[in-house]
Formats: C-alpha cells, structure tokens, sequence
C-alpha cells in the first residue's frame, strides 16, 4: 500500500494501517483452533500486537524526539515478535508481509530520528 509522503497524512495512514493490523491479528487469533501451542503462541501475538499499537500511539504523543524515536524502537521490537509468532502460528503471506512493510517504516524512521540519516 502506498502511502501519502505529506507527514501529517503519513502518520494518520501509518496509525490507521496499525490499527487495521492489530483487528486483523484479534480476528486471526479468534478463528485459531484451541490448543496449549496455539494458545501460548497466540497470547504472545496478541501482547506484540497491542504492544506494537500502543507504542505507535504513544510516540505520536511524545514529549520529545528522543522518546518519539524510543517508542518507534520499541514499536519495531513488538514487530519482529509478531513477525515470529505470526511465522509460527498462519501459512498465509498477508500478515507478514503488512507487519514487515509496517516494521521498514519504522526502521527507516528511527536513523532518521537520530539524526543517522
């Protein structure tokens, strides 16, 4: 999906696909048959998937740019869980390749928020 380069519409489309991401992997969880793997692994993607939201949000509301960068850090770390846990627990593509396009973003912006870039 190609996103707008105007920054205040870049980041409502990146809070949106996050947002979008984590009703899809609630949606996938859902459907999961029970079991004590899918259950432990499924409970992990959960966590990860809210963690990956909350932090997106968070930075958007942070006081400085150090802290921004930091939430995105931490928003990028709950990506690669997911990339993991969803690698583990769905053979379809879909979920991987959104989180890892939504994990670029946010390693790209983090260099940049350093001053790296």
């Amino acid at each position: 999906m190609k996103m707008q380069n105007d920054k205040p519409k870049f980041k409502e489309e990146f809070k949106g696909r996050v947002h979008k991401f984590a009703l899809d992997i609630i949606i996938f969880v859902e459907q999961l048959p029970r079991g004590q793997i899918s259950s432990v692994i499924s409970d992990q993607l959960l966590r990860s998937a809210a963690s990956f939201g909350a932090n997106v949000v968070e930075a958007q509301g942070a006081g400085s740019k150090k802290d921004y960068t930091n939430f995105f850090t931490y928003a990028l770390k709950s990506a690669n869980e997911i990339k993991l846990c969803s690698g583990l627990l769905w053979d379809s593509r879909k979920a991987e390749t959104e989180v890892t396009e939504l994990a670029n973003i946010l390693a790209t912006s983090i260099p940049t928020l350093k001053g790296k870039k």
